[in-house]
């Protein structure tokens, strides 16, 4: 043990004596450090990565599909995904996981896609679905669909820019030369670093009318012809016109969405059948289920994902009393049924990423389109252009087709051909290289007339084209023709149904809550009891804590709004629909926990009144309260005082702040009420004054004093305020104070034990 304890201190000495290299610290300004290592990564993910171009697609799209194509899968069979995403690799080296998550969203089985690009086989999951996972790319199929043709046509005829792929094995195409607005047909959503975009599908016919309609006039409204977008999962938009041009103008904003259902009312089910594109099955089912759980639908019993093969299905399983309507509005409110759209039409012009409306967006891509036909045309003038040179040499030939192969056959090296036919026939070496390869079976008279009737041709077809280059209009007509074309083969109606804000039904919330006849019961130490009339009829005594009781007790509605007054000054209110359902078992709602009182804080009285809106008049609060206080004082206070823009839960300086208050009492408006009420203030002395609510005038600010009713003796007070009606007197008149500050009448022996029961 020793010697290990020796070695041990050994090692621990060398340890210390060992010199540590001090640290290299770089004085840097943070701005050079985010310029020069931070910038380059964030313009990296900009534009290499997750904005769309013009062409309507990023970089992963675009090398997808170029990869198919060039693999013959626009006129093939379909191939493995697997083939498809490990030949995608040699342009895209971020993962092949990352290219068939890519892939799947953009095939016909996924169903993200309003005009899908690739035609797939077996499981590629669903859009609409989270939970629904797309099989391995080992067990599905997939080629281009036919619709993809759009995508390259011309493309081999340097309409586009090429270069080289990563390790410069390969070129690929910066922009592809797609004949319609692919960028607005097709969802695109995409997250950079400090910005995005997300841009919403439009309906392909409803685009290509309005590029063509700007193309005749740049002053058109494409409004007119594509009113919204559309989604390839259909539902309803909820249509705003100034929000939607607003849309359109900017490239920003936000649109509701809506599933669409059915409904059966002979087996009690709803069926909802498509939902809004930026949910899912799962999200709504989940909710449903949520609300359900927390008692804010009541009428569904079950809910099932019937999906299949047909299509998209959630079934709910209602009650037969259930309200269609209003359980739809509330399915609306409560769940991603209802869902927002949120629009930002980021795209990449010439690497820079611009918010662009509608319009401009069109703009923009009819110059990248004009470039592309334009460069198509020169491409093919080009062709034709070399093809007359070389047929033109025939004509020279037909003069003397014998003295031609005379030449070929006794030139002694073939090196010399090509020279010796040039100096025969006045011909340039590329046209005597095709005199040279032509057939000796196409050396006739007749098939060389054959050909050179195609020189009329060519000659009429380079006019044509070299017209259409120096036309704009005729290079515009061009793309109108391809865009009608498009129209006919692939146009479709749409999915999405516009609705008019204007029709739907504004539903308030309140509208979702039952409502059923109730009746408070408020206790000293503070506890609320809120009970269902039907649930009293049979109910025995009231259970309360030990030592508490009853000191209020009101008839009302579950919709009704309490307001609970407390010995600090200050106003709570709180809908009863937010309070727990008692049993008369139950000691109720602990307002200071439910209210968060302050401390030493205590309920004193409440009030109920209908739940309205406070900017309209007629829902403004209805009635007065009077509150009694310990100096023998009554204030009279107009309930509209309490009215906020704000609908605060707490209001300080409820009432005077200065004197203790001891109850308070409600008086209805006046066309409630036949007369004034009588109300009481009682002393520590036993003597109560009983007098009319009308000898007490109302002062506009709630903060006023009120008026001295009770006379009271040095460090005597007040000690009870309420309504007359309360107290069981034998003669109640024996206690009426006719005018203001008096002392009142001592208690009479028969009363005293009546006080004692009822308050």
């Amino acid at each position: 043990m020793a010697g290990k304890k020796k070695n041990k201190n050994q090692n621990q000495m060398r340890l210390e004596d060992l010199e540590v290299a001090p640290a290299i610290i770089h004085n840097e300004r943070i701005t050079d450090t985010l310029e020069t290592n931070y910038m380059p990564y964030a313009m990296s993910v900009i534009v290499s990565r997750a904005i769309p171009e013009i062409d309507g697609f990023k970089p992963a799209h675009r090398k997808l599909l170029y990869t198919m194509y060039k693999m013959g899968l626009l006129k093939g069979p379909r191939t493995k995904s697997a083939n498809i995403v490990g030949q995608t690799m040699k342009l895209n080296p971020h993962g092949d996981q990352t290219i068939y998550e890519t892939m799947v969203r953009l095939t016909r089985g996924n169903g993200a896609l309003l005009h899908p690009y690739i035609d797939s086989k077996g499981n590629m999951g669903k859009q609409y679905s989270r939970d629904m996972q797309y099989a391995a790319p080992r067990y599905t199929e997939a080629k281009l669909d036919a619709f993809s043709e759009e995508l390259f046509r011309s493309i081999d005829q340097e309409v586009v820019d090429f270069v080289p792929n990563y390790d410069g094995t390969l070129d690929e195409p910066t922009l592809l030369p797609t004949s319609f607005p692919a960028v607005l047909v097709n969802a695109n959503q995409g997250i950079a670093v400090s910005m995005a975009s997300n841009i919403s599908p439009f309906n392909l016919e409803e685009v290509c009318s309005a590029t063509i309609n700007y193309i005749k006039n740049p002053a058109s409204d494409p409004m007119t012809v594509m009113p919204a977008p559309d989604f390839p999962g259909g539902g309803q938009l909820i249509y705003n016109l100034d929000d939607m041009r607003a849309i359109y103008e900017t490239g920003r904003g936000s649109f509701k969405l809506r599933a669409k259902y059915r409904i059966d009312k002979k087996n009690s089910l709803v069926e909802i059948y498509e939902i809004p594109y930026s949910t899912t099955v799962e999200a709504i089912i989940d909710s449903i289920v949520d609300q359900v759980k927390s008692g804010k639908l009541k009428d569904i019993n079950d809910v099932r994902d019937e999906t299949d093969l047909q299509g998209l299905k959630i079934t709910l399983d209602c009650k037969r009393s259930t309200d269609y309507e209003l359980l739809i509005q509330r399915l609306f409110q409560l769940t991603p049924m209802e869902s927002s759209f949120s629009c930002n039409f980021n795209i990449l012009i010439n690497g820079t990423p611009r918010v662009m409306g509608v319009k401009s967006i069109i703009a923009e891509w009819l110059v990248f389109r004009r470039t592309t036909v334009r460069r198509g045309k020169i491409f093919e003038l080009g062709q034709k252009t070399d093809r007359l040179h070389l047929l033109k040499a025939l004509e020279k030939i037909l003069l003397d087709i014998d003295r031609a192969i005379k030449i070929i056959r006794e030139t002694d090296e073939e090196r010399l051909v090509i020279p010796h036919l040039c100096e025969a026939f006045d011909i340039d070496t590329d046209q005597a290289e095709f005199v040279a390869e032509i057939k000796l079976r196409n050396l006739n008279r007749e098939h060389i007339l054959k050909r050179l009737k195609d020189v009329k041709v060519l000659e009429d077809e380079i006019a044509e084209t070299q017209k259409i280059l120096e036309n704009p209009d005729l290079l515009d007509q061009l793309i109108i023709d391809d865009l009608e074309r498009i129209i006919e083969r692939y146009g479709q109606d749409r999915k999405t149904e516009l609705i008019d804000e204007k029709d739907i039904k504004e539903v308030d919330h309140t509208d979702f809550i039952d409502d059923f006849n109730l009746k408070v019961f408020l206790t000293k130490h503070g506890y609320l009891k809120k009970l269902a009339l039907t649930s009293l009829r049979s109910a025995g005594d009231l259970k309360t804590k030990e030592s508490d009781y009853i000191i209020q007790e009101i008839e009302g509605t579950n919709k009704n709004l309490l307001f609970v007054f407390t010995s600090l000054a200050q106003c709570y209110r709180i809908p009863l629909y937010d309070l727990e359902d008692n049993k008369p078992s139950d000691w109720g709602n602990y307002l200071p926990n439910v209210l968060d009182f302050d401390k030493d804080e205590e309920p004193v009285f409440i009030v109920l009144q209908t739940i309205g809106e406070d900017d309209k008049e007629e829902d403004r609060y209805q009635g007065e309260i009077l509150v009694g206080f310990d100096s023998g004082r009554v204030s009279r206070i107009d309930l509209n005082s309490y009215v906020t823009k704000t609908r605060r839960r707490k209001l300080k300086n409820a009432f005077f702040t200065n004197e203790a208050p001891v109850g308070g009492v409600y008086l209805p408006p006046l066309e409630e009420r036949q007369e004034e009420s009588d109300v009481f203030l009682l002393n520590d002395q036993d003597q109560l004054v009983l007098f009319n609510a009308s000898l007490i005038e109302q002062v506009n600010n709630r903060s006023n004093r009120g008026q001295k009713v009770q006379k009271l003796k040095r460090k005597s007070k007040s000690v009870y305020f309420g309504p007359a009606d309360k107290l069981k007197l034998e003669d109640p008149e024996y206690y009426r104070i006719k005018t203001l500050d008096q002392n009142g009448r001592y208690l009479r022996e028969n009363d005293k034990d009546a006080i004692q029961e009822n308050i």
